[in-house]
């Protein structure tokens, strides 16, 4: 008697996850093109700007960390994501402190730490959202 195996299918992620995932990009993009304009125009007003688009990318990337460990707990996959996505937090979050600071003190420490953020989170979104047009991760 022959048997075939039980294939998993294959299953993408929650449509949610994806919305607060497709926010993470955005925010911290904006974050790295306003320090770019207060190192550019030396305008206080453009650090305060970055400071708050930072914030606004942790909220997003708490909520896309918290699905994605959901996820990785109920199908068993997606560890590089999670992985990523809490690196990204992790520098958001000391990169968050670093804008705290005063005027110039932001600066350039600030404007590095966002750019490696941004490339963060593009390489999350990427990893995150590709099981969408693949149909999932197997």
């Amino acid at each position: 008697m022959a048997s075939s195996p039980f294939l998993h299918p294959a299953r993408a992620i929650h449509p949610v996850h994806a919305a607060v995932l497709g926010g993470v990009l955005p925010l911290f993009l904006g974050t790295l093109l306003a320090d770019y304009a207060y190192w550019s125009s030396h305008e206080i007003q453009w650090s305060n700007f970055a400071a708050w688009l930072l914030i606004g990318a942790m909220v997003m990337t708490t909520l896309s960390l918290l699905c994605g460990v959901v996820g990785l707990a109920r199908h068993r996959h997606g560890l590089a994501y999670v992985v990523v996505l809490a690196v990204t937090w992790v520098l958001g979050f000391f990169n968050s402190l670093h804008h705290a600071r005063d005027a110039w003190a932001v600066m350039p420490a600030g404007l590095v730490m966002s750019l490696v953020g941004t490339l963060l989170a593009l390489l999350a979104t990427w990893i995150g959202l590709s099981t969408l047009r693949a149909g999932g991760v197997r």
